[in-house]
């Protein structure tokens, strides 16, 4: 746990023999995202691995990595301003980091997360962007409560569980 307003973590989803398996990968990897796709890659999967992260009660990232293709999710382009890995998944995606005011004129005085990057990362599993959307903009929900609604609906809920108790008890 780098936060003390939440906990951090990154932990990586994969299929072996028709399962869902998830792992705990280095805390270290909240704030490094070419570390983070070097993980991913590394992972054995033939429909490649999906990387699930959560730094403090701020904002998570999705990843998908499946041969050289990258998929990128961001809950909130407003974390770059805090956060290293949120401005290096900004950076990926070639977005520029927004000053405040930029956000304003955007959002206007409405407190809502604006993501960045592939909303239909997960379409294909049966996760459509207007839904991640929802999750992801509700502000009452923390970023580990996202993740794991996430892993509900694409069906690997109770690895995901498992993983995050194996590091939280």
């Amino acid at each position: 746990m780098t936060d003390e307003d939440g906990l951090d973590f990154a932990i990586v989803v994969y299929r072996e023999d028709d399962h869902w398996e998830a792992d705990m990968l280095p805390t270290a990897l909240t704030t490094d995202f070419e570390g983070l796709v070097h993980a991913l890659r590394q992972q054995p999967s033939m429909s490649g691995a999906i990387g699930l992260v959560a730094v403090g009660d701020e904002f998570f990232v999705a990843l998908r990595v499946r041969g050289e293709r990258v998929s990128v999710f961001l809950s909130d382009i407003a974390a770059s301003w805090d956060w290293p890995l949120a401005q290096q998944v900004l950076e990926y995606l070639d977005v520029p980091i927004p000053d405040e005011d930029e956000l304003l004129e955007i959002l206007g005085d409405e407190d809502t997360p604006l993501p960045a990057g592939d909303l239909s990362i997960f379409a294909d599993l049966g996760l459509d962007e207007m839904e991640l959307g929802f999750l992801s903009g509700d502000v009452e929900l923390h970023p580990e409560d996202v993740l794991s609604s996430i892993a509900a609906r694409l069906g690997f809920s109770e690895p995901f569980e498992r993983a995050i108790d194996s590091l939280f008890g």
